[in-house]
């Protein structure tokens, strides 16, 4: 069993920037897809980026140019870095992991438990 473990949320002025980690435990994760949603209050959950295994990226058009995904293989990791926050970046932010990739979170399998992040204006 796989479990996701996620931390570096928290509160920051509009233009600021914060870095989310998430840690992995139960197995090796390199051949999965390693990734993070959001979900704001009242909406549904949202993709924000993933990384494969070999290191290519993507992001939702919301939030490219702004955030960067990496991973360490050998840590079991994956990172965040959000620059230039937004307050319409202010959600809880969901660690995932999955052998699949897909932009719907119905296609992940693991997930931790989120980390909120505030942006203020």
């Amino acid at each position: 069993q796989v479990q996701l473990i996620e931390s570096g949320g928290g509160l920051v002025q509009a233009g600021g920037s914060l870095r989310l980690s998430c840690a992995a435990s139960g197995r090796t994760l390199s051949s999965y897809v390693m990734g993070w949603f959001r979900q704001a209050p009242g909406q549904e959950r949202e993709f924000v980026s993933a990384v494969f295994w070999g290191g290519a990226s993507t992001y939702a058009d919301s939030v490219k140019d702004r955030f960067t995904i990496s991973r360490d293989n050998t840590k079991n990791t994956v990172s965040l870095q959000m620059n230039s926050l937004k307050p319409e970046d202010t959600a809880v932010y969901y660690c995932v992991a999955d052998h699949a990739f897909s932009r719907a979170a119905k296609t992940y399998d693991y997930w931790g438990q989120g980390t909120q992040v505030t942006v203020s204006s």
